[in-house]
Parts: C-alpha cells; sequence; structure tokens
C-alpha cells in the first residue's frame, strides 16, 4: 500500500513547484523530501519527476496520483470534522487568512466575541493580500480566508472551495480637508493631483487605475504602500487624494472629505473555506461571528461640518 505521507509530499510540490518551497512549508530538509520522493517512485514502479532546466515536473503518472491525493486529504479532513461534530462544544485551531482593512475593523470584535462564545477555539490570524490567502486556503495552509473583490474584477477562482458573502464595502475618493486638493470633489476634477494607491499587483490598484482612464486621464501616483493607513495619513497630510473602501473609517472620525463615487461601487467581502471542513465547529463558529460582526458595522463618520459629497 502507498504510503499516504509520502504521497501528500508529492501533492505538495505539485502546489508549491519546488522542493524546497515543500521544505520551508513542512519545516523539513530539501534532502529529506527528495529522499521521500525517491522512495515513492521505487514503491510505485514509474518516474513521478522529471527534470525541466533547473526545475522538476510531475510526469502524468505522477498527475494521478496527485488527483487521489486530493481525494484522501479531503477525505481526512472529512472525517476530523465529523469528529469534532461529535463534541458537545467547537474546539480547535483555525488559521485565518484576512486583508488588512477587514483585519483593522473586523478581527478585534470577531475575537473578543469569540473568546465568550467559544472559548476553546483558537484562532490564528495571517494578514494575507486576498489572492494568496484563496490559493494558500485551497492547498491547506489557512482554513478560513476573508477576501475582497472589486467590481469588475473577479478574485482569483478556486472551484473546490466554499464561498459565503460576507457584506458589501462601498468606495469613496477621499481629498483632504484643506489646502489645494481640498477643492477637488470628483475624480475627473483629479486628474493633475497625486495619488496614493496600492501596489500595481492587486486587484485594488487596477480597479482604482481603471476608474481614472475611464475619467480620460492617467492617474499620477505617486505614493505607493499596501497600507491604507498609511495612505489616509497621506490625504489628511493634504499632499495626495485616494479611493478608500468604509471599511477603513469603522470606529473613527474621517478627518478628511468623503466623495460618493458615480455608481456608489462596492468591493464585495466574503468567507471562503476548504468543503471539507466547511462544517467544522470551530469554522461555523467564525463564520457566524464575523457575520454577526459584520452586521453591526456603521455608516463612517465624518468630519463634523464637512459632509460627504
Amino acid at each position: 500500500m502507498l504510503d499516504v505521507r509520502r504521497l501528500t509530499l508529492l501533492r505538495e510540490l505539485h502546489h508549491r513547484g519546488t522542493i524546497v518551497e515543500v521544505a520551508a512549508a513542512l519545516h523539513q530538509s530539501p534532502s529529506s523530501v527528495s529522499q521521500q520522493l525517491t522512495i515513492l517512485e521505487r514503491e510505485v514502479g514509474v518516474p513521478l519527476l522529471r527534470r525541466t532546466g533547473r526545475r522538476l515536473a510531475l510526469t502524468p503518472q505522477a498527475e494521478i496520483l496527485v488527483g487521489h491525493t486530493e481525494a484522501i486529504v479531503a477525505r481526512l479532513e472529512l472525517a476530523e470534522t465529523e469528529l469534532e461534530e461529535s463534541l458537545d462544544a467547537a474546539v480547535g485551531t483555525v488559521r485565518i487568512g484576512i486583508f488588512q482593512s477587514a483585519a483593522l475593523a473586523l478581527m478585534p470584535r470577531m475575537l473578543v466575541s469569540l473568546r465568550d462564545t467559544h472559548p476553546f477555539v483558537r484562532v490564528e490570524m495571517q494578514q494575507r493580500e486576498p489572492a494568496a490567502a484563496l490559493g494558500a486556503t485551497s492547498i491547506g495552509d489557512v482554513d478560513l480566508v476573508v477576501a475582497e473583490q472589486y467590481p469588475g474584477h473577479a478574485a482569483p477562482w478556486h472551484a473546490e472551495l466554499d464561498r459565503v458573502p460576507l457584506f458589501a464595502d462601498r468606495i469613496r475618493l477621499v481629498t483632504p480637508r484643506v489646502g489645494p486638493l481640498a477643492e477637488i470633489t470628483t475624480v475627473d476634477e483629479a486628474a493633475t493631483a497625486p495619488w496614493t494607491m496600492e501596489p500595481d499587483d492587486v486587484a485594488s490598484r487596477h480597479w482604482a487605475e481603471q476608474r481614472c482612464r475611464v475619467a480620460g486621464f492617467e492617474p499620477d501616483v505617486r505614493y505607493e504602500t499596501p497600507d491604507l493607513q498609511a495612505q489616509i495619513d497621506l490625504v489628511e497630510a493634504g499632499i495626495a487624494v485616494a479611493l478608500i473602501p468604509d471599511l477603513m473609517w469603522l470606529g473613527r472620525e474621517a478627518e478628511v472629505q468623503l466623495h460618493d463615487l458615480e455608481g456608489e461601487p462596492r468591493r464585495q467581502v466574503f468567507t471562503a473555506t476548504r468543503p471539507s471542513v466547511a462544517q467544522s465547529p470551530a469554522i461555523v463558529a467564525c463564520r457566524e461571528t464575523l457575520v454577526s460582526v459584520a452586521a453591526s458595522l456603521e455608516e463612517p463618520n465624518t468630519t463634523p461640518g464637512v459632509p460627504a459629497a
């Protein structure tokens, strides 16, 4: 009978691409991973890996084994889920991958509530970009992801994941309260303004640039940062404008001007997990708590005397 642990190494190589990455993810040495894969090849009696340049590629026979291993791993996770469901209380560790603004607005409230209602659930949080978090959930590095999807920019699709909508978050133009940029009220009027945006490899940046291009200009992105709080600081300082989702204003006054965009675009926030663990009491508890926290969200407060447009 084939060794499941060695099969999972082959599955990891399929997802991660290199033995070095597999070893790092599983806290093993590259030589140990290579040895185990060599033993697996002897067990099955056919080549499983072939070298293409400096990388290793899986043979068609290896791909067959990976497909069956995916089913085995899912079945084992389902067994664990059913065992957890047989207990009187939700227990276990849930690894959550989440993007910055959701981490700031949701996680503190979610963790406090979960501590009171499900004290035996341990949550470990990792801040990750949605695309990376969805991939990590798919291969088992993360158990639950809170991800975002901007209008017209679908998040990477993983058909094997169970997705549940969480809420829709309005996006607005943010301008300073004072200074030359304070006169701007629409994206069109910001054609010559300095902008702050996220790096160009994320959906929010693509969406923001497209919004400017539809208005007839290429934005002058002088300040690039993935930290939305840093973007807000730049706007408050009077040196940039930005497109910021309302979630960033939760629990704080907006010391800036907030302007509604035409069509009132909203980003969709959702949770995703593997179907094999979707009914785990700990996962269910986390999802239900996130829904409760999201339902309590309020519209942002604007600075007194400076109404949102």
